[in-house]
């Protein structure tokens, strides 16, 4: 099988990102021999885990919201810095590294906004929609990194990291502050219902932005594709017709010299009165 993976150009500018890099580089870099990426991929799929309880325990204490904060850091810890490791120890297994990271990825974000739905803080139909437009972003990613080798989890600045720190923050916000109703035409929302509600517009509007963006790229790429696959066909098709015409003009030229000769042979004819 081939590894086309391994050649995918990864684009991650985020907010976050200098600081992050450097932090990651670090744990890596002071990393126990004994633990190996696959142990941090575990990891954050258990702190996915933990956030989805910790989340449902809040409809009898608040108090969880710290538990589901730890969740986050776990997460983060193990989700991000498993490649990292495996990059820095060159120990890469691209295909499965991608695969089984992408797989783990979807359960973690099922499990998360699944607990966040069925909280007391955000209500589960505004739950399920962030995560259809996360998904669907997700998605968008996997699409691009196959038409054209590039792998880009960043957008409008936010990656994954951003998306932790903003839950973080609310999380944080709704322990001390609490969890304020607003009222409108449309409808009551909390402030959580709210962060979700804007998470999902967000996401949904970078998957229409980026789609008309790669959309117009992509034909763009196509069409010099075919007009060099004309160019090509027509140098084809010249060369063609002169290797006929040079074909033509020696079957000409073998033709003319097979031809037979002819000779005329001296005739005697014997005059009246002479002989």
């Amino acid at each position: 099988m081939e590894n086309h993976i391994k050649s995918h150009v990864r684009v991650n500018e985020t907010i976050l990102r200098p600081l992050e890099k450097k932090a990651l580089e670090w744990l890596a870099a002071h990393m126990p021999a004994w633990v190996n990426p696959d142990h941090l991929t575990a990891l954050g799929i258990f702190a996915s885990l933990l956030i989805s309880i910790s989340l449902i325990l809040t409809n009898f204490s608040p108090a969880f919201l710290w538990l589901a904060n730890l969740g986050v850091l776990l997460n983060w810890f193990g989700d991000s810095l498993d490649g990292t490791l495996a990059r820095y120890r060159k120990i890469e297994r691209s295909n499965y590294g991608y695969y089984i990271d992408h797989a783990v990825d979807a359960v973690s974000e099922a499990l998360v906004f699944m607990g966040l739905g069925l909280s007391p803080y955000v209500r589960v139909e505004f739950a399920m929609l962030a995560l259809i437009t996360y998904l669907m972003m997700s998605i968008q990613v996997f699409l691009y990194s196959q038409v054209k080798g590039v792998f880009q989890i960043s957008f409008l600045r936010l990656g994954p990291t951003e998306v932790r720190g903003i839950m973080i923050l609310s999380n944080i916000f709704v322990f001390y502050v609490g969890n304020p109703t607003f009222s409108s035409l449309l409808g009551s929302f909390t402030l959580y219902d709210l962060v979700a509600l804007f998470i999902a517009l967000l996401l949904f509007s970078a998957f229409i932005i980026v789609t008309i963006i790669h959309a117009r790229e992509l034909a763009a790429f196509d069409e010099n594709l075919l007009r060099q696959r004309a160019e090509r066909e027509a140098r084809k098709a010249e060369r063609a017709a002169r290797k006929a015409e040079r074909a033509a003009a020696r079957r000409a030229r073998r033709a003319h010299h097979a031809k037979p000769q002819r000779f005329v042979l001296p005739v005697k004819f014997n005059l009246p009165g002479k002989g």
